[in-house]
């Protein structure tokens, strides 16, 4: 990969916490010292466990073992976090929402991955499955967008997804309106993106990703094997199946439930998202069953693409994740859910042990012109190490996005709080590209209909192969 910049992105002279220090943490620190000018000691890492302090111990980077709770989050990071500072948090079970009201507190900059809440929040039975699910949580953000006119810029969900797959969204877009004839100026605007997508006449869009990295070492019996977090795929796996819920939509599901409160512009399942498929197509994989597992562009995208006249939603397209890991981590999904989502008691991170395979994590959007069009990335395990240390294929696709998102940060410091649909889509291309292997845009003739009611009948809506009864395995 010689095309990655090997210049600095940005400077900074303010102190960076990261906060949590998983296979995230540990591979964008190399990142973020190759690219930003700043030095170790400017770094220091807050973490819930020894994780990682091997690596952290390789960069000269600070490292305490402090689990950040309710009642000592803001003993331990007070003394950490100033004007000027950047908090970075990428761990699981701290709220995010306490994070940044804190870090406007200090005017720092912040960003994390995911809205996460305290722990226990995403399986609390005494809590409805609308209140435990991403929809709620990113409610909660907005209100906190709101309380306050201006602050410091906190970037929300600026992972690879939710993250980056909204920047390819757009690059998606551009690509359909000019393949098809359809004169547009690039959008400067959300109203101008969503009248766009309108026009385009899209009506489906799926995260859509095959991850088909493998291990010489099998999955032993009670244990969860994943190519990134554990803990952060049977939290999201074990909340509510979301989607963001399109206008063109017919017929509620059997199981599903709007939301009371807020835009509206998303549902959920009465079902855990890790016992919910639906039918996807990626370039490389083909036709796939995948795991509608709840993600934050979801709802952010939908919300984003929303058409509204007089107070009404006129177009809005159903989103959702398709997600199918890796093999081994469908077993450990089967195994888990056999345990009545208890999660097993251990648990293995693929990283060096990978002798082969990608991940292929694009966006596939649905119902134009020309049917459909997945764009996004296909990168190799070879081509990741190749590119950066103490990363997978799929890690990088995160940690780079990470990287991008600090440095937008600092490009754009007084936005106060921001999702990955407000930001400069081609700024955050530019940076991440050189790092996502081959970057691929491809048509298809697939629709979830393709071969379908050949060996049994089954329930389908033959008038418009776009309705999400279609989609879902049953």
């Amino acid at each position: 990969m010689s095309d990655i910049p090997s210049g600095k992105l940005a400077g900074f002279r303010g102190r960076m916490v990261m906060v949590g220090f998983g296979s995230i943490g540990q591979g964008v620190l190399p990142l973020i010292l190759r690219h930003l000018d700043i030095e170790p000691s400017q770094i220091s890492i807050v973490t819930a466990d020894e994780t990682g302090r091997r690596e952290a111990e390789e960069y000269g980077v600070s490292f305490t073992v402090t689990p950040l709770r309710q009642g000592n989050y803001l003993s331990v990071l007070d003394p950490l976090i100033a004007a000027g500072d950047f908090l970075v948090n990428l761990s699981v079970d701290v709220s995010s929402l306490a994070l940044i009201e804190f870090c406007r507190s200090k005017g720092a900059l912040y960003i994390d991955t995911c809205i996460e809440p305290w722990s226990g929040q995403y399986t609390d039975t005494k809590r409805s499955p609308s209140q435990r699910s991403n929809y709620a949580l990113r409610e909660a953000a907005l209100a906190l967008k709101r309380k306050y006119e201006s602050g410091p810029t906190a970037v929300l969900t600026h992972g690879a997804n939710p993250g980056l797959v909204s920047h390819f969204v757009k690059q998606a877009m551009i690509d359909i309106a000019r393949d098809t004839g359809l004169k547009a100026d690039v959008p400067k605007s959300r109203a101008e993106w969503a009248s766009l997508a309108s026009r385009l006449g899209i009506k489906v869009i799926h995260v859509a990703e095959r991850d088909t990295q493998v291990s010489p070492i099998p999955k032993a019996i009670g244990e969860f094997v994943n190519t990134w977090s554990v803990d952060g795929f049977v939290g999201e796996g074990c909340q509510p199946a979301e989607l963001g819920w399109g206008t063109h939509e017919r017929q509620m599901p059997p199981d599903g439930q709007a939301h009371a409160e807020g835009s509206r512009c998303a549902i959920y399942l009465t079902r855990p998202g890790a016992s919910t498929r639906v039918r996807s197509w990626t370039p490389n994989e083909g036709p796939y069953h995948g795991w509608l597992i709840t993600h934050g562009e979801s709802i952010s995208l939908a919300d984003y693409l929303t058409v509204r006249e007089g107070g009404e939603a006129k177009y809005r397209p159903t989103v959702h994740y398709a997600y199918h890991p890796c093999h081994v981590a469908v077993l450990s999904l089967h195994e888990l859910a056999g345990k009545n989502w208890k999660v097993q008691k251990h648990k293995r991170l693929m990283m060096e042990e990978i002798s082969e395979g990608m991940d292929e994590l694009g966006v596939l959007l649905m119902g134009h012109a020309k049917g459909a069009y997945w764009y996004g990335s296909q990168l190799t395990i070879e081509e990741a190490r190749a590119c950066a240390p103490h990363n997978n294929a799929t890690s990088l696709q995160v940690t780079v996005a990470v990287l991008a998102g600090i440095v937008w940060a600092l490009e754009n410091p007084d936005r106060w709080v921001t999702e990955p649909e407000e930001m400069d889509f081609e700024r955050i291309l530019e940076i991440t590209r050189p790092y996502l292997g081959k970057m691929v845009g491809a048509y298809t003739d697939w629709t979830p209909l393709l071969d379908r009611g050949l060996l049994f009948p089954e329930d389908i809506d033959e008038n418009d192969p776009w309705q999400f009864k279609n989609f879902r395995v049953v």
